[in-house]
């Protein structure tokens, strides 16, 4: 097993995909309209990026900006045809409105990906009680990593608790890999690194002409490199 630093980039099409992976990315976050933070994409789109690359692919569910699960029905019938088409690892993550994990509608969903894996996204860095709602998760299947920012306005804010919740792997609740992203730069990862970080999310960093343009394979490339080094 290789301890290379594990590199994931947001793909919102079948040209981001292909640059990405060209880029030295391991894997893809699938998402639609970034305007609200990143929402389900289509069974469509997902097939054709599964047929674009050969890496792995997360597919977010979560059909409306924020934390809060909303329609649960809707969401259970996109997991279950994303299912059909072949997707195997997700990404979802909802809170209550007193910041607590929504496991009701994390269990639904967890009930038709059966076994998938998957990451619970940033609402950690908007939850009431983040050791918390780790040690409420910490049973559930298929969960093997956290996107967090250590903070809820990024990872300048939150390299401390990034730290200090690295330093506690292993312990229950903190067996999934910590994957660092939101506001995350190239300046930070020496940091994040000597603290024993290694998965590294970028979205925006991938895009050095912003999120209309696609996935610059180059700036994949450098980020690549930084984490080889």
């Amino acid at each position: 097993m290789s301890d290379r630093a594990v590199l994931e980039v947001i793909a919102l099409d079948e040209e981001d995909a292909v640059a990405a992976q060209a880029g030295g990315a391991d894997r893809l976050e699938l998402v639609t309209d970034m305007a609200a933070d990143g929402l389900t994409p289509s069974t469509e789109r997902f097939a054709a990026i599964r047929a674009a690359v050969d890496i792995p692919l997360r597919v977010m569910l979560r059909l409306a900006d924020g934390f809060a699960a909303g329609d649960v029905n809707a969401l259970v019938g996109r997991a279950e045809e994303l299912r059909e088409a072949g997707a195997d690892e997700f990404v979802l993550g909802f809170l209550t409105s007193d910041g607590g994990p929504d496991l009701v509608a994390v269990e639904r969903l967890l009930a038709v990906l059966d076994g998938c894996r998957w990451t619970f996204h940033r609402a950690i860095d908007r939850a009431a009680d983040r050791d918390g709602l780790r040690k409420l998760l910490a049973d559930l299947p298929g969960l093997d990593t956290y996107l967090t920012a250590g903070a809820a306005t990024g990872v300048d804010d939150g390299l401390r608790v990034l730290a200090a919740e690295a330093a506690r792997a292993g312990e229950p609740g903190y067996e999934p890999q910590i994957l660092v992203g939101g506001g995350l730069r190239l300046d930070h990862l020496p940091e994040l690194r000597a603290a024993g970080l290694d998965a590294f999310h970028i979205g925006g960093a991938a895009r050095p002409s912003g999120w209309t343009a696609p996935v610059s394979a180059d700036a994949v490339r450098t980020w690549r490199r930084a984490l080889d080094e």
